[in-house]
């Protein structure tokens, strides 16, 4: 888990027209809920808080927001972007408390050569790429690792082969279903899904 500080203001003003004089002076608007607390109005500078969503990259970082005097832990939950311009136009915090579970979604990365892959030529398909994952904000792994290294054609690796931390708890189904490996599709099978399909004249089939 990485903690990233930024500086956050209160916003006074809510709503279109204060939001769009806030990004058009270089800052998101955004807002801080949970926690058994109200939920709060800030705006954070544009520049610092992209640099750090960049340093952050796929993680589930944890964020402390300095208000004033006070300060709280927070994660990002929902960040609404212009699909055009892909500017940050708003960012949902929930506050968490560091003593306190939370579930979030981690990548998993595959980890050796698979057998099936290098000696039997086998394809292998990734099928879920994120699980969903429950423990202490300071425990958010980085990622969950699955060795495929043993994988035969004609296996599957299931979330319950994921290697996870100490105090994470896997929240998905543990049979639901990974990677799995199959064979190679030969020339011949393509050839046949692509051709075009026989079409029998409507007469022809009369007299049939």
């Amino acid at each position: 888990m990485s903690e990233l500080t930024i500086e956050v203001q209160k916003r006074e003003k809510t709503g279109k027209g204060p939001n769009r004089r806030a990004r058009s002076g270089g800052l998101i608007p955004a807002v801080v809920y949970g926690g058994g607390k109200e939920s709060v109005a800030i705006q954070i500078d544009r520049k610092s808080m992209l640099d750090l969503m960049k340093k952050a990259g796929s993680e589930n970082p944890i964020y402390l927001l300095k208000l004033a005097d006070s300060e709280r832990h927070a994660m990002i939950r929902e960040v609404q972007v212009e699909p055009l311009s892909r500017q940050v136009l708003h960012i949902d915090f929930q506050r968490v408390l560091m003593d306190q579970k939370v579930r979030v979604q981690i990548p998993v990365e595959l980890v050796g050569v698979c057998y099936g892959v290098k000696t039997q030529g086998g394809v292998l398909d990734f099928v879920n790429r994120e699980i969903q994952v429950e423990c202490l904000p300071g425990d958010i792994p980085k990622q969950a690792e699955l060795d495929i290294t043993n994988l035969h054609v004609g296996q599957h690796a299931e979330a319950r082969d994921l290697k996870l931390p100490a105090g994470v708890i896997l929240l998905d189904d543990a049979d639901k279903v990974i990677v799995s490996l199959s064979h190679a599709r030969t020339e011949e099978a393509e050839a046949a899904d692509n051709a075009e399909p026989e079409v029998v004249k409507k007469g022809k089939a009369d007299e049939a």
